[in-house]
C-alpha cells in the first residue's frame, strides 16, 4: 500500500462536466524534509452519495467520502480504524460500513450518544412499539426557559421522553431501541423545518441562545406551533434506516460487538492498545473556530450533560502555539498505537481564509512525533474558476478544502 500510494494520488484525475482536472503536484520543506503536495477534488457528493446513516447533523464535521478514500486504499476487513476526535461519528461509521474494527473517542458524550445507535439499527415496527409505549405527560415543565424553541404540548412530549430515556440509563436498562430513540431525537431538538421539534431557529447542527432565538421569533412573527415529536422520531428514523440492507444491518451488528467507544483526552488513551491501530482517519478542533460546548448546550440539556463541564475540556485554543503543544500530544499518542506501516490521515480544514497553514505545523509535530510525512493532500470540493483552482485563497470564491497530512509509522 505504501508504495502505491503516491502514484494513486499523482494519476488521480478528477472529472467534472466533460473536463479532466489531473493533480497538481508540489512540494513543501518541513522539518528539513521534503514533502509532496497533492492537490484534486479526490472526494466529492457527485462522485458517490453518503450513506443514509450519516445524515446526522454535527457542527464543523467532515464528509463521509473523506474517511471511505482512505479506508479504501489503505485498510482491510478487520483491519481497526480510530478517531480520537469522532463528533459525529463519521470515521468511526464508514469503517463499519466496510466491515472494519472501530475505536472512537471524544472528550463530550454526545458523540458515543449519537454515533454508537447506527451500529445497531432498530426496525421501523420495534421503534413505532417503543414510542407507543412511553408515557407522555402533559403537565411536566421544563427546569429551564424553552418556550421560545416550542409550543407548550411540544415542550411537555421533549420532557416526558428526556424523562424516560435518563431513567433507562440510570437503572441500566437503555437497549438499543432506546439509544435509537435518543440520538434521533437528539438530532431532532432544534431546527429549520416541520421535521424538527422546534420553531424555525438555525440549522439543526447548532442551537440558538434563548435570548437569540427570542430575536428571530420577533424578526420573522413566529410563534412555536405544536410538533408531535413521536412522528417525528419515526420519519427520521425510516430516512436513517431507509438505505441499510440486510447484508449491512448483519455487518453493523457484528462490528458493534467489538466496538470500543471511549468519551476523554485524546492525549491520553492507555485503553488502547500499543500498535493495534491500522488507520486513524480524525480532525481535530480548529483553534477557537467552533464553540462546540456553545453549539449543544440544549442536545446537554436533552442528555442530561453538563455543557460548561464539557466545553472546558474540549481545545479552543485561541493561538497556534497553544493549539500545537496540544496536538502535538495528541501525535505522540497517535503513534503509540499505530500499528508498523499503519497510518494517520489527519485533516486540519483550512483555517482564517488560508492565512495559517496548520497543515504545515501537523506535518513538523508527526515527525517529530516519529511517523514518516509521506505527502499533504489538498482536496478541492468546488472548481470556481479554472485559471485560480490551485490557489490557497480560492476559498473565498466557493471553494470548500480539505488539508490532510498523511503519516505512516
Amino acid at each position: 500500500m505504501k508504495k502505491t500510494l503516491k502514484k494513486i494520488l499523482s494519476e488521480f484525475i478528477f472529472q467534472e462536466a466533460g473536463k479532466r482536472f489531473p493533480t497538481h503536484i508540489g512540494t513543501r520543506s518541513i522539518s528539513g524534509e521534503t514533502i509532496p503536495v497533492f492537490t484534486n477534488a479526490f472526494w466529492t457528493s457527485k462522485q458517490r452519495q453518503a450513506h443514509s446513516l450519516h445524515e446526522v447533523s454535527y457542527r464543523a464535521c467532515f464528509k463521509p467520502q473523506l474517511p471511505r478514500f482512505f479506508i479504501e486504499r489503505l485498510t482491510n476487513y478487520g483491519d481497526s480504524v480510530y478517531d480520537p476526535f469522532s463528533g459525529r461519528g463519521t470515521t468511526i461509521l464508514e469503517a463499519a460500513l466496510f466491515g472494519r474494527n472501530i475505536v472512537s473517542n471524544d472528550v463530550n458524550p454526545l458523540s458515543a450518544i449519537l454515533s454508537r445507535p447506527r451500529l445497531s439499527v432498530p426496525s421501523v415496527e420495534k421503534i413505532r412499539e417503543r414510542l407507543r409505549s412511553i408515557p407522555m405527560n402533559r403537565s411536566l415543565t421544563s427546569d429551564i426557559s424553552l418556550s421560545m424553541f416550542y409550543h407548550k404540548r411540544t415542550l411537555a412530549e421533549i420532557i416526558s421522553l428526556r424523562k424516560y430515556l435518563l431513567s433507562r440509563v440510570k437503572k441500566k436498562k437503555e437497549d438499543d431501541t432506546d439509544r435509537w430513540i435518543r440520538m434521533v431525537a437528539t438530532n431532532r431538538l432544534t431546527g429549520h423545518s416541520k421535521g424538527f421539534f422546534s420553531v424555525y431557529t438555525l440549522p439543526p447542527n447548532q442551537a440558538m441562545s434563548q435570548s437569540s432565538q427570542r430575536k428571530i421569533n420577533k424578526a420573522l412573527r413566529q410563534k412555536p406551533e405544536y410538533r408531535d415529536i413521536k412522528e417525528i422520531i419515526l420519519k427520521k428514523s425510516a430516512h436513517l434506516a431507509g438505505e441499510v440492507s440486510a447484508e449491512e444491518r448483519a455487518r453493523l451488528r457484528l462490528v458493534s460487538r467489538s466496538a470500543k467507544f471511549f468519551t476523554g483526552d485524546a492525549r491520553n488513551t492507555k485503553k488502547i492498545k500499543r500498535n493495534s491501530v491500522q488507520l486513524t482517519v480524525t480532525s481535530p478542533p480548529f483553534l477557537d473556530v467552533v464553540q462546540y460546548a456553545h453549539d449543544n448546550w440544549l442536545r446537554c440539556w436533552f442528555n442530561g450533560i453538563d455543557a460548561e463541564k464539557i466545553g472546558k475540556q474540549i481545545t479552543m485554543s485561541r493561538t497556534t502555539e497553544e493549539w500545537c503543544g496540544v496536538m502535538q500530544e495528541v501525535i505522540n499518542e497517535l503513534y503509540r498505537i499505530t500499528k508498523k506501516n499503519g497510518w494517520v490521515a489527519f485533516e486540519v480544514g483550512e483555517v482564517r481564509n488560508g492565512k495559517i497553514r496548520l497543515e504545515e505545523f501537523v506535518a513538523g509535530m508527526g515527525i517529530h512525533a516519529g511517523f514518516r510525512c509521506e505527502a499533504i493532500m489538498i482536496n478541492r470540493q468546488q472548481f470556481t474558476k479554472t485559471a485560480n483552482i490551485w490557489g490557497v485563497s480560492n476559498n473565498s470564491k466557493g471553494t470548500n478544502s480539505n488539508r490532510i497530512v498523511l503519516f505512516t509509522k
